[in-house]
């Protein structure tokens, strides 16, 4: 028979994917680590056994202790798993800025997990690394891994993820992209491809607002800004940051780094996280220099699953300003209009008193409606149109709607672009969104207004 003793045993050893579409124009080949295909579907599975069994050895985790760490969630997802194998408890301190989906994963996992404030400064007891080490003193025989300073971080890397990419390019690879954390993936790796070959380029990807660029190029720590890519990038400088392993840090946008992460599922099949975006799109930048020699491996750093609610999701980088403009359809403005727009469209029939079409739309809070049978807009009705109508003959309050409709607002399909919107947007005050054949939307020109045209960048 031929199976693994437990869960860990699938841990590393991850498999690695030439880009072929998103690269078609470059020269250079470009290989995806891909670190998803970990059983928690990150490359910081490997960390979180290797810090147990190093805790373990050490004696400073006990049967029945409790494990505690501050994480933005991949890693104390693979803590997880080595603690449910082992049969530890977990408590995760995480801050609001991680997705659900990671904090649901992990309490799938039977972690306990505290969510803190993402505007906590560090050094402050609201902080989550403040949080997780005030919670491992009061908690009887825990064990605080601190990911940020301890060796088995880096070390795991070093004496797993360079041995497996050396031997997997057959040592004929000349540059590796990585984000850059707490400095575990990146510094490690890189050491052991450096002792192997010092001209491999070692290259961090770094969000806008985080300190590493400016440190690795000045020695000086800045003030970090915030940014919206999960798990990478640092406010201080952590001690598994080793800087002499790394040639170069790249400053990616949060814009950059989730559509390239969008792209990488929709033209190569490779599911992932925003931070692989933020290494994809150094190691694309790295290519247009480079010659067919070049061979570039990046980290696909976990799995786009973790992220269904955030950059994966349409109506998310709407509401972040980070969607393309030409990916904005009337579908999307209908569906995401907010508190300026009524729960469900307010539509109705030709045969409708006016007094009660006055009446609905008062309560729903619209002055233009479009009038609908069978699906279908047969008309429009606004509300100063009608009153000055009714001004002039308040017997229409008893007649139906018809009699005093107007021509029907434009209708658009779903999918029209935001631009076609516009267009229409010019000679009417409102349109129509078509699915199916039927009615299901309208937009106004003040909804137009939510619709990024200018793409927010860093």
């Amino acid at each position: 028979m031929n199976y693994y003793e437990n869960v860990l045993g699938l841990v590393g050893h991850t498999p690695l994917v030439k880009l072929n579409r998103i690269t078609k124009d470059l020269k250079p080949t470009i290989l995806a680590k891909m670190e998803n295909l970990n059983p928690g579907y990150s490359v910081k599975d490997r960390i979180g056994v290797a810090m147990i069994e190093a805790a373990e050895q050490a004696g400073q985790l006990k049967p029945g202790g409790t494990i505690i760490e501050a994480t933005s969630g991949n890693t104390g997802v693979g803590l997880a798993l080595a603690a449910a194998v082992k049969g530890y408890e977990c408590i995760f301190v995480m801050t609001d800025k991680a997705s659900t989906e990671k904090v649901r994963y992990l309490k799938a996992l039977g972690a306990d997990v505290v969510v803190t404030p993402a505007a906590a400064r560090p050094g402050t007891p609201d902080h989550y690394v403040s949080t997780a080490q005030r919670i491992a003193r009061e908690t009887p025989n825990s064990f605080y891994p601190d990911q940020y300073s301890h060796n088995a971080n880096p070390d795991a890397h070093y004496y797993s993820t360079g041995p497996e990419l050396w031997e997997q390019t057959e040592g004929k690879l000349t540059h590796f992209v990585s984000g850059i954390g707490t400095g575990g993936t990146i510094s490690g790796t890189g050491r052991f491809l450096k002792e192997k070959n010092p001209n491999i380029r070692i290259i961090g990807a770094d969000p806008y607002g985080s300190i590493y660029k400016t440190y690795k190029e000045t020695g000086e720590i800045i003030e970090a800004t915030p940014y919206l890519v999960e798990g990478i990038g640092q406010a201080t400088l952590p001690k598994n940051f080793h800087a002499q392993y790394v040639d170069e840090v790249v400053n990616v946008s949060d814009h950059d780094s989730f559509e390239l992460s969008r792209q990488l599922g929709r033209l190569e099949g490779i599911f992932c996280g925003g931070s692989t975006g933020t290494s994809l799109a150094a190691a694309l930048r790295l290519a247009r220099d480079l010659d067919e020699s070049a061979l570039i491996v990046f980290i696909v750093c976990d799995t786009g699953e973790h992220y269904l609610s955030k950059h994966h999701s349409d109506e998310w980088m709407k509401e972040k300003r980070l969607l393309e403009p030409q990916k904005i359809t009337a579908g999307l403005i209908s569906e995401t209009k907010g508190e300026r727009g009524p729960e469900s469209l307010i539509t109705v029939a030709a045969n409708e008193r006016i007094s009660d079409v006055l009446a609905k739309m008062n309560e729903a809070g619209v002055t233009q409606v479009p009038v609908v049978e069978d699906g279908r807009s047969v008309g429009s009705l606004r509300e100063h149109r009608i009153l000055s109508k009714v001004l002039g003959n308040r017997d229409l309050l008893d007649g139906p709607a018809s009699e005093v409709m107007e021509e029907s607002f434009p209708v658009l399909d779903v999918d029209a672009s935001l631009s076609e919107v516009t267009r229409e947007l010019q000679s009417s005050p409102a349109v129509l969104v078509e699915e199916y054949g039927r009615i299901t939307g309208i937009i106004t020109r003040h909804d137009v207004l939510d619709a990024p045209t200018i793409n927010s960048r860093g």
